[in-house]
């Protein structure tokens, strides 16, 4: 997960991007995909109008994983106006459940 960064001015957005990103939920769980801890890093290309995202799925064989990247990309691009969003799949490091956040914890009564 992205941290902020003062050097890095850009780092508002990234941090902006992830908090809209929690619009994004998994269709199964019904919890957002940053408190799963499925997202994994954000870059911008400002000058190519481009937003990256770096994330996983809970397993390479998440039946829903095309339809959560869809809503990624379809969430980036309608907040982001003129942006394109493109989502690369990883699978290092592995997601577990100890990627959930305190509060993905909690709406999943673990």
């Amino acid at each position: 997960m992205e941290n902020f960064d003062i050097t890095d001015r850009l780092s508002f957005m990234k941090v902006e991007i992830l908090e809209t990103l929690r619009l994004v939920m998994d269709p199964e769980l019904h919890i957002n995909i940053i408190d799963l801890g499925l997202v994994y890093g954000v870059k911008i290309d400002e000058p190519g109008k481009q937003i990256n995202i770096e994330m996983t799925l809970s397993s390479s064989y998440c039946p829903m994983g095309e339809s959560i990247v869809s809503a990624v990309k379809n969430c980036i691009e309608g907040h982001y106006t003129g942006f394109t969003a493109n989502v690369e799949l990883v699978w290092e490091p592995v997601w577990s459940y100890h990627s959930i956040t305190e509060e993905g914890k909690k709406l999943l009564g673990i």
